[in-house]
């Protein structure tokens, strides 16, 4: 889960709110996803293809799999970086994620999420992303 490989990558500054804490101060495990969530939202309009233009494009993207590995702690106020890489988009989005302390830059998570197309009509997966994502990239990636 690293940089190697990515198709293209965004990184954001999340400073972590009280109510993402337990007692101790310290990030609840299932607030996680939600970080991951605010940088693939991000990534996804380097190419305009955020959840608003996949819903107008006829295709819904759900996650499939999603894999997290804690690493330390993230604790209430600490300002954290979440990097969003693309690794694959012929057939899956497949993004890898890195969640740093923003100033010592020591490594609290990573992750990896896959998504695939369903065409939102008939509700049916699909084998090999649309044509919209990969002409939205193309004109990204070249």
């Amino acid at each position: 889960m690293n940089s190697k490989g990515a198709l293209l990558t965004h990184e954001v500054e999340i400073e972590i709110p009280f109510h993402d804490c337990d007692p101790m101060n310290v990030v609840w495990h299932g607030n996680y996803p939600r970080y991951l969530e605010v940088a693939r939202c991000e990534l996804l309009r380097l190419f305009d293809y955020d959840y608003p233009q996949m819903m107008e494009s006829g295709y819904a993207w759900p996650i499939v799999d999603m894999q997290i590995k804690y690493v330390a702690s993230a604790i209430f106020t600490q300002k954290i970086k979440v990097t969003a890489h693309l690794k694959e988009f012929e057939n899956r989005l497949k993004i890898d994620y890195i969640i740093t302390d923003a100033i010592t830059n020591k490594r609290i998570t990573k992750a990896t999420t896959t998504q695939v197309a369903v065409e939102i009509s008939t509700k049916e997966m699909q084998f090999a992303s649309p044509a919209v994502i990969v002409d939205k990239l193309a004109k990204v990636l070249s």
